[in-house]
């Protein structure tokens, strides 16, 4: 289905894992592709997945957390593709660490990239999209956006946030035909899973293998999301078939999440 034929969307952390399963999905259906990320390189890779496929993409350089870096990007699409139709804030970070350890810092690091990038970038975009009276931001959020689980408060407390700035950003623009929706992927196997699950085989004496299986053990289908998976959903919600959709928070998380 190729539903989003002509539609240039910005995909940010799309270097690897669920960046990069949304950036493959957004081109199959016909999207040209911008894939961002910290590391160009990654994103680089990402892009030439999506050529050798044979869709449209570009790679850029940027840092959520930095207003003139999401400028600079957001210059260099309107220069190239003239438009910006689609805007997924993917880029996110992750660790896990008891709240009795939890610093400043790593508070900051989190927050900064999880929430303040989120709204950077949709500040950026927003305004661009507000003038062709035409847009569709997709926040990534996650399961625990919803629910809170030990040693992830400072990730559980961004990922809210980004329920909330979909929420309220989406009433805001609603009248400038602009959506604004949030997916919350449940349990994905992406590098940010990799510290945790050492982790917990190490508390647990098990293997990463059985840490990992008792996560998926609680998902009602007992299987993991894929990347692609959430960019199907990502995929809808960039479309004119979510045209009556806003403030939505969507879980992708085969049940676990209900609500």
């Amino acid at each position: 289905m190729k539903d989003l034929e002509g539609k240039v969307a910005i995909v940010t952390g799309a270097g690897i894992g669920i960046g990069r399963g949304i950036a493959t999905v957004l081109a199959s259906h016909g999207a040209t592709v911008v894939c961002t990320d910290l590391r160009q390189r990654a994103a680089g890779e990402t892009a030439e997945i999506v050529v050798a496929g044979g869709g449209q993409a570009l790679a850029l350089a940027h840092d959520v957390t930095n207003w003139d870096s999401t400028q600079e990007v957001v210059a260099e699409v309107l220069q190239r593709y003239g438009r910006i139709d689609i805007l997924v804030t993917n880029a996110g970070v992750s660790k896990s660490v008891p709240f009795h350890e939890l610093d400043v810092a790593e508070w900051d690091r989190v927050n900064d990239v999880n929430i303040k990038g989120v709204f950077i970038s949709c500040r950026a975009v927003v305004p661009h999209m507000i003038s062709r009276k035409y847009g569709k931001i997709v926040n990534i959020s996650s399961m625990v956006g919803k629910e809170g689980i030990p040693l992830f408060v400072h990730y559980c407390a961004s990922k809210f946030a980004v329920i909330g700035l979909t929420q309220a950003l989406a009433k805001e623009v609603a009248p400038h035909n602009i959506n604004v929706n949030a997916v919350c992927p449940g349990v994905v196997r992406t590098p940010l899973w990799d510290p945790l699950l050492k982790q917990l085989s190490r508390n647990k004496n098990i293997t990463e293998d059985q840490a990992w299986g008792e996560f998926v053990g609680g998902i009602p289908f007992g299987r993991p999301q894929e990347p692609e998976d959430i960019g199907e959903a990502v995929a809808f919600y960039a479309s004119d078939r979510a045209r009556n959709i806003t403030a939505a928070a969507e879980n992708v998380s085969g049940g676990q999440m209900i609500w």
